[in-house]
């Protein structure tokens, strides 16, 4: 009695007092063949498998395992070849129902009499290092079956054609593609790949080089992008219905070389519906979607090409800002709120399109870093922002509104190369808010202290906090 109450079912072994002859063993083979041909034949309804069981024991217990394993092997091949004649001459629509038949028969078969040899696959398979029962006869269906001359090329051609049709809108039925590359599958993971991927993904190629070419020359970005996006939905999909597992990241690696790495700069640079136009236009949802796209691309580096893009156009709006001096000095506050406006808008794409990418943040700050210190008097400026800020641009503001005021200006400080002349000027600027008492709040004065103090330490602000 098992664990649990539960009566643990063993084959005894038989005892056979009875010496086996060649002659004998000729005659319990007659017996075991005829049971596989009825086996193959579905009608195993009438078997003693008790007594199968007792005749492949004693066969092997009598050192005729090469005979009864021989036998076997023989017996499959030749009803196999038989079935691959039948499948061979199956008209097209029913080819691959045909094959799914006599697939899953065999298969139901190669169990049955693994259980009738169970005994030879315990001793003598283990002891002469051969292939177990149910293996060696998957082995016979795949050299017999799948890759019989008249089978093998037709099979990939005919499942090859329903997922090309299927990729142009025509319905099929998937079942029975699931069921071949289950079947290569079980046959073999080297099979599968050989016989069925490795085509396939060429296949596969060849399509999507082809409808990339025509939909970028028929197509926005933003539209050729929404098309690929769904591509990549539907062959995730298909993973899922009829292709085996490992396949979704070979199958993912060309999809997306065909559809998106070999189209990157061209995608990215389009005129009118490119990166640059959708930063000009924030059309976030059509950035994001680059990023997620571009993002799949690893080499060469595709979220690179947006970065790239989009520090060149940040640069040259930066750069028009700078290059504006005559009306700079005539107003310096909006040209700092000008800078403000500019980071403001790729702070809130980057965050909004781009993730919260770091690597885009740091490309934003080198760019804003290198135009910014172009104009010379970019420190006074900034200096004169927080002048008007401090005396009325932040009165009747929240707290919460002053502080970011004051983080957005720390951040434009951070910028600059030449902090000791925005110290300067910011010590004067100081002087004659505190003397002429024009400060909204020494509060907030404090507070832009204290921030300066941590981005540049006590030395740098120690006159200022005396003052």
């Amino acid at each position: 009695m098992a664990a649990g109450g539960k009566t643990k079912f063993v084959i005894p072994p038989f005892r056979q007092s009875q010496a086996m002859d060649e002659e004998y063993a000729n005659r319990t083979w007659q017996t075991l063949h005829s049971a596989i041909h009825e086996i193959h034949r579905q009608n195993a309804s009438g078997l003693s498998f008790e007594e199968l069981y007792r005749n492949a024991y004693n066969m092997v217990l009598h050192k005729f395992g090469d005979k009864l394993y021989n036998g076997l092997v023989e017996t499959i091949t030749l009803h196999l070849r038989g079935v691959a004649q039948e499948v061979a001459v199956a008209a097209d629509g029913d080819f691959l129902p045909q094959l799914k038949e006599k697939w899953e028969k065999h298969r139901l078969s190669s169990i049955m009499i693994r259980d009738i040899l169970m005994y030879m696959d315990r001793t003598y398979v283990v002891a002469q290092k051969k292939v177990a029962v149910f293996e060696r006869g998957l082995q016979i269906f795949r050299d017999e079956v799948c890759r019989n001359d008249r089978i093998k090329g037709r099979l990939l051609a005919t499942v090859l054609d329903l997922i090309h049709r299927e990729r142009c809108s025509e319905t099929i039925e998937r079942g029975v593609i699931k069921t071949v590359t289950s079947m290569l599958v079980e046959l073999g993971q080297d099979v599968y790949q050989r016989d069925f991927e490795v085509p396939f993904l060429e296949a596969t190629a060849d399509f999507y080089r082809k409808e990339s070419h025509e939909c970028l020359a028929q197509n926005s970005a933003s539209e050729y992008m929404r098309k690929a996006e769904a591509r990549l939905g539907e062959e995730h999909e298909r993973v899922g219905h009829y292709l085996d597992k490992a396949s979704e990241g070979r199958l993912n690696e060309v999809v997306e070389r065909q559809l998106i790495a070999e189209h990157m700069r061209a995608l990215a640079e389009m005129e009118h519906s490119g990166v640059v136009p959708m930063l000009e236009d924030d059309r976030t949802a059509d950035l994001k979607r680059a990023y997620e796209l571009f993002g799949r691309v690893t080499s060469p580096d595709g979220l690179g090409v947006i970065r790239e893009l989009m520090s060149g156009h940040v640069k040259g709006r930066g750069q028009q800002l700078v290059a504006e001096e005559p009306r700079a000095a005539r107003d310096p506050v909006e040209f700092v709120k000008g800078l403000l406006a500019l980071r403001d808008k790729y702070q809130s794409i980057i965050q909004g399109a781009f993730s919260g990418d770091k690597t885009f943040f740091n490309a934003l700050n080198s760019t804003f870093e290198y135009f910014i210190n172009l104009n010379q008097r970019s420190p006074e400026y900034i200096s004169l922002f927080v002048d008007e800020q401090m005396r009325k641009g932040m009165r009747g503001t929240s707290e919460d509104e002053v502080e970011a005021m004051l983080d957005k200006v720390v951040m434009l400080f951070r910028y600059l190369q030449e902090k000791d002349v925005f110290e300067k000027y910011y010590k004067q600027h100081l002087a004659k808010r505190l003397l002429g008492g024009r400060s909204i709040s020494d509060d907030v004065e404090r507070s832009m202290i204290q921030k300066l103090k941590q981005e540049c330490g006590y030395q740098f602000t120690s006159k200022l906090e005396g003052m």
